[in-house]
């Protein structure tokens, strides 16, 4: 089997070692060889990105939008072939690999559509004679590390925007999701771009973000991970004042109000607690039920858990996948084990199960009786695991759903306009959902969090710009007419 390489300085090159890619749903599919990076071969590529980032700035608006749209057309075109891929090595069923890479196309010709749109502002001066422009140029070379459980959609989301504001790439995909990322790359690989504009360095995440971090050629860095090592990278990031845009843990709650449509409720629920194997950012991984509909409510909940099919997934019948690697089914299942030792009952799940191949399979889990201050309803835990915790109002609601150090997503059901609008107002996140699940968003409107969740200029739609751009404000003084 052939060594998938790096892609530096518009070559496809060797790293320093070679990994295995193992399919989660079958540990004896080895999806591919995939080659590491060196930190020496990050500086390779941080200078080939340097010198091409000009070239691609000076590029004409029609060509640069060209490029964008034929990579997402492409992705749109195979997102069945490429989907079915970032399904074997992420564990996501099929609609959900399919879907995403169908995502990640339409996050590339959205951008195609704002190079177009790339506008200024243009004002008097306070003094006579005095006109002032605004307008907004690339950042420069901007690193992306992205996360392992959305490998082609967060990557494009960033890309995307980066390439479309005239900045160069040096990309940083999760190692255990080397796949997609090196599919993805051979798409833009082939487009009529600058040799060194696109950079893949695949490699572990200790050493490769922290050189990119510290590394000098880089502007502006834009990561999705864990609370941990965000800190990690501003940290190593901080000496050189580097750009930041950091997206990381979250701890997202769903409300259920007494007049809430249950069956709805319990289907949003679901969704949103073991879509993804719980694997989401968004997941609703705290259920917060008012007391009068709390056992009605788990009920419904329960019966959605034990019926939901688990397998691989790759076979169309799955509803949830396996746990992306032994390291994380191993994680999960200590905190089940802490759920319980803190006072929880596993009402259903909780236990790693028999798959039809050698993968990493666990039960959908729900914990009943839990408090808000318990370690399961304060720490991410990625999981396929949602705990339930009583509300005596819609005032106590909205203080647990906000008693976290978090703040990315938080929803609410009920068929109350005045209790959604105050929940609405009251939720300290950065994202509202009412009557809908936590976990899904649009690629054209920004997405971040609050507090322990984000850091820096909000992801997508307009508001990207916030981040791959800077802007310069020009005065000129055109002298006195005749």
């Amino acid at each position: 089997m052939d060594v998938a390489q790096n892609y530096i300085g518009g070559r496809w090159v060797e790293g320093s070692s070679t990994i295995e890619n193992r399919s989660p749903s079958d540990q004896t599919d080895l999806v591919g060889l995939y080659a590491q990076a060196s930190v020496a071969q990050v500086h390779e590529a941080a200078t080939a990105a340097r010198s091409a980032q000009p070239i691609w700035a000076a590029t004409g608006l029609e060509a640069r939008s060209a490029v964008l749209d034929a990579i997402g057309r492409e992705l749109m075109a195979r997102s069945a072939e490429l989907g079915r891929l970032l399904s074997r090595e992420e564990g996501k069923p099929l609609p959900e690999g399919s879907g995403e890479v169908y995502r990640a196309g339409q996050f590339f010709t959205y951008f195609a559509g704002e190079v177009l749109r790339i506008l200024g502002d243009v004002a008097d001066s306070v003094r006579p004679g005095v006109e002032v422009s605004v307008t907004r140029e690339p950042l420069g070379v901007v690193a992306v590390i992205s996360p392992w459980n959305f490998p082609m959609a967060t990557a494009a989301w960033k890309i995307a925007p980066a390439l479309a504001f005239g900045n160069a790439v040096i990309w940083k995909p999760a190692n255990l999701t080397p796949a997609s990322a090196h599919a993805l790359t051979d798409i833009i690989s082939r487009q009529a771009i600058p040799a060194g504009l696109f950079n893949l360095v695949m490699g572990p995440g200790g050493a490769l973000g922290r050189a990119l971090a510290a590394e000098a050629d880089i502007d502006g860095l834009t990561f999705t991970g864990s609370c941990e090592v965000g800190r990690d990278i501003a940290a190593h990031a901080a000496p050189r004042l580097v750009k930041l845009q950091m997206e990381m843990g979250s701890k997202n709650p769903l409300v259920v109000m007494d007049d809430a449509d249950l069956d709805r409720a319990a289907d949003l629920a679901a969704n949103g607690a073991f879509g993804g194997t719980g694997q989401k950012c968004t997941a609703s991984s705290r259920l917060i039920v008012h007391r009068p509909v709390y056992e009605a409510f788990a009920g419904k909940l329960l019966a959605r858990a034990k019926a939901l099919r688990v397998g691989h997934a790759l076979d169309p019948a799955t509803q949830m996948g396996p746990v992306v690697s032994a390291g994380q089914l191993e994680a999960n299942l200590g905190y089940v084990a802490l759920a319980r030792a803190e006072g929880g009952e596993i009402a259903c799940g909780g236990t790693r199960i028999e798959g039809p191949a050698d993968g990493f399979y666990m039960a959908p889990t729900v914990v009943l009786g839990t408090r808000n201050e318990m370690r399961v309803n304060q720490e991410e835990m990625f999981a396929p695991i949602t705990c339930l915790i009583p509300a005596d109002d819609l005032d106590h609601a909205i203080a647990l759903a906000n008693g976290t150090p978090f703040g990315l997503t938080a929803g609410i059901c009920t068929r109350s306009l005045a209790r959604a609008t105050k929940f609405r107002r009251a939720s300290r996140s950065g994202c509202v959902m009412v009557n809908l699940p936590t976990a899904g968003t649009d690629y054209h409107v920004p997405f971040g969090g609050i507090r322990g969740s984000s850091y820096g200029p909000r992801e997508q739609g307009r508001n990207a710009a916030e981040f791959y751009t800077q802007v310069k404000t020009a005065y000129v003084f055109a002298g006195e007419a005749d």
